[in-house]
């Protein structure tokens, strides 16, 4: 039996990364919401590395803080371990990285869900879901009915979920949670283009069973740094890591039973991330390498879980007993969740606009795994900019569409909806050509204005971003009018860094375009200096000694702005324009990018096509 529950603004489906921004988002401007998940225990579930952050991925999560959105806070207050990497190298690919305690965090986010106004958190699967006029209808396991004037569909791994671990496979979600088996065939009534892609975690084990002694110590940074803007006090490492390695016995056993990885066998028919390969895949792909690195990390605090990242698999349970036992430190070791590989549905990204909403079905969103993405972070802030467009729209404001230029965000969905994926997306520094001016520690310079203007940064954060703000511009200008005259001390320190002493004055910014220098080592001599925070030394160091690269990309991004400029029409007819190539105008056509810029990245649009497209614009101004 059926029955009427309930009308909503907003439904949002799946309480994981993405679904919780999107939620809290849709909910903090203030429409009335709700978000479903089968499990109540599953909310903010992190069933691979217990971690937040990471290459690329901390700059989402900074970008999501200067937002106002909450994944930043949650994962300071549950750090318990904070490493910044990439410190070896330039600022464009620093990135924080954080250790977490997965239940407190998940613990964390769950109870911010059920704290917050205008959001109802509630446990039900939905099993259909159908047009109602302009409205939805959806349809819980229970036969509870909700009609809501928008969806969001933040599934992850759950849709048509299917686990793999060697020979054995059985419908099922992520940490032994059940599939959303009934929800994909509604998506298909609706045409939506679904394919499917696989991914896979290792197996978490027994500490005790592991001996420690022999295996790498890798602590944390002193002192920490936090994600979140709103953080006063810096999360302490209360816990350490260690690193491993493979060997060749460790290889010879996945080469002696690889005819019974469901990969290899061919039972696997999803495309899994090549970013993230399982060790199968590294054994397979990379013959050549003696062995491979493994990091042990704590679960948490209050559990005697270890997760085993970089060897995610989905070789029998007995081969992955044997396989792990090769390795040093790992000879006793005691599997408490074994690894697997998990299949599910997905979407095209390409049927969805910039604000991720369905070009042909409005009001119907798609954010995180469910767009065909990889990771915490990158379903998070997929999540949060799906939640703040739909609740624009039903309130009659204009979309959230952040652009390349501004932001790792931008980048990321620009990638999704306008190259699509044939595999499980992944967020790399590399795929920004302007990541030395989208910087990990210069992303409330860049959104914290946005996310004001969206309603989602109280007054206490703006207050503190602006006077960040003005410390950062008197430090430029005092280091830009400082002069040191020559002195002993002075040249004894440029001599030890490496760098040629000084026979005349010089100013700070000069010392400071040295590579070799660092406001650290000029501090006997800089006694002027301010009480400044080091975060914001960095940060003028870093604009100081970049000054030219970063003139030159804030003039690509002037350029890339330019084309965003000259829009093209929701509605234009690609079909009919004459002069654009047949794969031209059948991609455009499938797309609809919003501008010029967008269009031009388009795979299968060439210059010549975005010219025809330039010429009729100009024609039907």
């Amino acid at each position: 039996m059926q029955y009427f529950a309930g009308e909503l603004d907003i439904a949002v489906i799946g309480a994981g990364h993405a679904g919780i921004e999107a939620a809290l988002a849709a909910a903090r401007l203030g429409c009335k919401t709700m978000i479903f998940t089968i499990n109540l225990d599953a909310v903010a579930n992190l069933p691979c590395n217990p971690a937040i952050g990471g290459t690329a991925k901390g700059q989402l999560v900074r970008e999501l803080d200067a937002l106002g959105g909450e994944m930043g806070r949650a994962a300071d207050a549950t750090s318990i371990q904070s490493r910044m990497l990439n410190r070896g190298k330039g600022p464009a690919v620093h990135s924080l990285r954080a250790q977490i305690d997965r239940r407190a965090y998940a613990e964390r986010m769950k109870h911010a869900l059920e704290l917050q106004d205008h959001l109802l958190l509630k446990q039900a699967e939905i099993i259909d879901l159908v047009r109602d006029g302009a409205q939805w209808l959806l349809t819980t396991q229970m036969g509870a009915q909700y009609r809501c004037r928008a969806v969001i569909l933040c599934t992850g791994t759950y849709l048509g979920g299917k686990i793999y671990v060697g020979e054995v496979c059985y419908n099922g979600g992520p940490d032994g949670m059940f599939a959303a088996t009934r929800l994909s065939a509604a998506l298909q009534k609706l045409q939506i283009p679904l394919r499917r892609f696989k991914t896979g975690t290792p197996a978490r084990v027994l500490r005790s069973s592991v001996d420690l002694e022999q295996l790498e110590v890798q602590p944390g940074d002193e002192p920490p740094v936090p994600f979140s803007y709103d953080t006063v006090t810096p999360p302490a490492n209360k816990a350490v890591c260690h690193i491993a390695w493979t060997n060749e016995q460790t290889r010879q056993v996945i080469l002696d039973n690889i005819h019974r990885s469901p990969l290899y066998a061919g039972r696997i028919e999803g495309i899994g991330p090549r970013y993230c390969p399982s060790i199968e895949d590294k054994i397979m792909r990379f013959p050549d390498k003696q062995r491979h690195q493994l990091f042990i990390e704590p679960c948490g605090l209050h559990t005697e879980e270890l997760y085993l990242q970089g060897m995610s698999s989905s070789l029998p349970e007995e081969v992955q007993v044997q396989m792990y036992r090769t390795i040093r430190g790992l000879e006793q070791v005691q599997i408490m969740r074994t690894a697997y590989a998990i299949e599910y549905d997905c979407v095209d990204p390409t049927a969805l606009y910039a604000t991720l909403e369905f070009i042909d079905l409005p009001g119907l969103y798609g954010a995180g795994q469910f767009n065909g993405s990889s990771g915490y972070e990158e379903a998070a802030v997929q999540g949060f900019v799906a939640g703040v467009n739909a609740a624009h729209k039903l309130l009659g404001r204009p979309p959230l569409v952040l652009s390349r230029a501004d932001s790792y965000i931008g980048t990321l969905i620009d990638d999704l909806v306008t190259k699509g994926c044939n595999e499980p997306y992944r967020m790399m520094t590399s795929r920004s050509e302007y990541r030395l001016v989208l910087r990990q520690d210069n992303a409330d310079q860049r959104l914290m204005a946005t996310g004001r203007q969206l309603g989602l940064i109280h007054d206490d954060q703006w207050a503190r971003f602006e006077n960040r703000q003005a410390l950062r511009k008197q430090e430029l200008q005092r280091a830009q009018t400082t002069v040191f005259p020559p002195s002993e001390q002075l040249n004894a320190i440029l001599t030890a860094c490496g760098t040629t002493p000084v026979t005349t004055g010089i100013r700070l910014a000069e010392l400071l375009r040295r590579p070799q220098v660092s406001y650290a080592d000029l501090t006997p001599v800089d006694t002027g200096r301010p009480a400044i925070p080091p975060e914001i030394l960095e940060q003028v160091q870093t604009a100081i000694r970049y000054e030219g690269y970063i003139r030159r990309q804030s003039a690509a991004i002037k350029e890339a702005r330019r084309m965003e400029q000259k829009t093209l029409p929701a509605d234009l007819d690609y079909t009919a324009i004459s002069g654009l190539r047949l794969e031209a105008r059948e991609k455009l056509q499938k797309i609809r990018p919003a501008h010029i810029g967008q269009a031009s990245r388009i795979s299968g649009v060439s210059p010549a096509d975005i010219s025809v497209l330039l010429i009729y614009l100009e024609k039907n101004r």
